[in-house]
């Protein structure tokens, strides 16, 4: 079979979930057998999305092959489980940066440099460069249909079907469907506007996936058909769920993939789905609740710790229980109230971020949660946080300030790493994507991994300086992960606390909510054990 194209679009507004769209059609025809892989074309000016401000833009999601993306690329893998790569995020900085190198370099022979052709043909050969042998590639062009942004893609989408033949390609658009509480009524005419436009740049959309927060009449959907060019049965109702994940059962009781499959002629078998079912029968019905209090500098905008809040909601799934997270300002915290905000929490997790701005709160945090047994889960950051705290209130040593970020303090116990002095930070110059991590046996890590190595995602330019290992050790520190050479810190412990972890990666990256990972699954365990049992009851320690 020839590789299968779908493209996915948006009408009328943005933040329709169009990512949460392709996902779960990703999830419908791989449970059908298909390989299914997935791109994400943005089209903002910006190269990569590693620099760009997380309150303003939501997570930066890493790939295994070290590459900064969109937060989308978060919501493919988790849905589909699959490893995507350097192939599956573009964006119009990007594709110009790849554009005006060429030029430069006078790939075009000094001819005019043009949107048509130029543009739109690096364009599609990026779309080229999402596909598999007999695979399913579905790409997002992210904006909104009409923007000025996204004409390029849509141009280079018309030319795509074109090139590769209507029986390979298809087209999608998630739309919103109006409704008016004053007459109690449904509009389509927004949608049927954003059709046509898309119909002037010689585009006609295949599907109507029509997001809305009530259901979709007989009158509606012929209404659609008949307006917008579409099949009646390919009027997709999707309405507001509280659950992601569900949206898969949804669209599949919608019978959204057997129209795609009809439309690119495939065939359309029963898919396995009993796995997914298995987990949302798990999240709908919680035989515990936990409280974990999830502390930063960004959680201003939620999405700026995504894939964290998701494998924590996965790591209750697999525990049977329901976790509420309590967003925590780091920088409100300090050692005189940290109990007003942890007194009544069942853990708390310190993920990601970058310079002074808030640690000080982090460092009261990892403090409290030390000294009162409280389950803690440092992620990168949050385990430099918790070092820190350690070194400066256990050991006492006179260096332990936040990061070398004191000019005075010549020797910080987190430090830069050595092959990171003097970069630039211009995005993806990091420490990034997987490395190989070695597990201590008889540790919290290696009983929630259960096997050694392991891999992991990074992100960081910081690590523990090793002048100091041996002293923290000494006073209680545990290192329980390290590179395999030895040098790097990747996972620390306290010893004598019940649950106290720290990993210098973003385990988080790589949870999928039928698959939780293993250190948010043994994190939410300990949560659990901690509402039932109070550890403090149970456990001494003493350094």
């Amino acid at each position: 079979m020839a590789t299968k194209y779908i493209f996915v679009t948006g009408g009328v507004v943005s933040g329709l979930g169009k990512g949460i769209t392709a996902s779960s059609l990703g999830r419908l025809l791989k449970a059908r057998g298909y390989q299914v892989t997935m791109q994400k074309f943005d089209p903002y000016i910006n190269v990569d999305p590693g620099t760009m401000n997380p309150i303003q833009h939501g997570e930066v999601f890493v790939t295994d092959d070290g590459i900064e993306t969109d937060l989308d690329l978060g919501h493919y893998e988790r849905f589909i489980d699959e490893s995507l790569t350097a192939n599956s995020n573009f964006t119009t900085g990007k594709i110009y940066s790849s554009i005006l190198n060429k030029e430069r370099h006078g790939d075009y022979g000094g001819r005019t440099v043009q949107v048509v052709p130029h543009v739109t043909n690096e364009i599609k050969s990026c779309f080229y460069q999402g596909n598999g042998e007999d695979g399913i590639v579905i790409i997002e062009i992210g904006g909104t249909v009409g923007d000025i942004e996204s004409e390029p893609y849509i141009e280079a989408m018309r030319q795509f079907q074109h090139e590769v033949g209507h029986e390979n390609c298809m087209i999608i658009l998630v739309t919103l469907i109006v409704y008016l509480k004053s007459s109690h009524e449904l509009k389509t005419k927004p949608t049927q506007n954003s059709v046509k436009n898309l119909q002037s740049m010689g585009v006609q959309a295949d599907i109507l996936v029509c997001r809305s927060d009530q259901p979709l009449d007989d009158e509606i959907r012929d209404k659609l058909s008949l307006f917008c060019n579409v099949k009646k049965s390919r009027v997709i109702e999707n309405l507001d769920c509280d659950i992601i994940y569900e949206i898969v059962m949804r669209m599949e009781k919608e019978h959204l993939a057997q129209e795609v499959c009809e439309i690119l002629q495939l065939p359309c078998p029963v898919p396995d789905l009993k796995d997914w079912e298995e987990m949302l029968v798990a999240w709908k019905n919680p035989k515990h609740h936990v409280t974990v209090a999830l502390v930063g500098k960004y959680v201003a905008l939620h999405d700026a710790y995504l894939s964290v809040a998701e494998a924590l909601r996965h790591g209750g799934v697999a525990n049977y229980a329901e976790v509420e997270i309590r967003w925590i300002d780091s920088e409100k915290v300090d050692d005189s109230n940290a109990g007003r905000y942890y007194a009544d929490v069942d853990a708390i997790i310190v993920p990601g971020g970058y310079g002074a701005r808030g640690i000080e709160g982090m460092i009261s945090t990892a403090k409290y949660a030390r000294e009162h047994l409280i389950p803690y889960l440092g992620i990168c950051f949050g385990m430099q946080m918790m070092v820190i705290e350690f070194a400066r209130h256990v050991c006492k040593m006179p260096s332990a300030n936040s990061l070398e970020l004191d000019p005075g303090t010549p020797y910080p116990v987190i430090y830069i790493m050595p092959d990171q002095e003097g970069v630039v930070n211009l995005g993806n110059t990091q420490r990034l994507g997987k490395y190989e991590c070695h597990l201590v046996e008889g540790t919290k890590a290696y009983e929630a991994y259960g096997t050694t190595p392991v891999w992991e995602r990074h992100r960081h330019r910081y690590e523990v300086n090793n002048e100091y290992r041996e002293a923290l050790i000494k006073r209680g520190l545990v290192v329980s992960g390290t590179s395999p050479d030895g040098h790097i810190v990747e996972m620390a412990e306290i010893s004598g606390h019940p649950w106290m972890v720290g990993t210098q990666a973003h385990p988080e990256f790589k949870s999928r909510p039928n698959k939780p990972h293993p250190l948010y699954r043994s994190f939410i365990e300990a949560a659990i054990k901690a509402r039932s049992t109070k550890f403090s009851n149970f456990y001494h320690f003493d350094y």
